[in-house]
């Protein structure tokens, strides 16, 4: 016979959800430091596409 789950409370409910929120912050946080570091050219393990077609009129 099928048994009802225990109630989670409200602090764990809560706890789960601050953390859940706190993930967003430091994906947001890394995100940026990888678009600095593209942006200014110190990117060492990221690859990312350059436009050779513009390259090649600038010359």
């Amino acid at each position: 016979m099928a048994v009802p789950k225990k109630k989670t409370s409200k602090g764990k409910r809560n706890q789960r959800h601050a953390h859940w929120k706190a993930k967003a912050s430091v994906a947001a946080q890394r995100a940026l430091s990888i678009g600095k570091s593209v942006l200014s050219g110190r990117a060492q393990g990221f690859v990312y596409p350059m436009d050779d077609e513009s390259a090649e009129e600038e010359s």
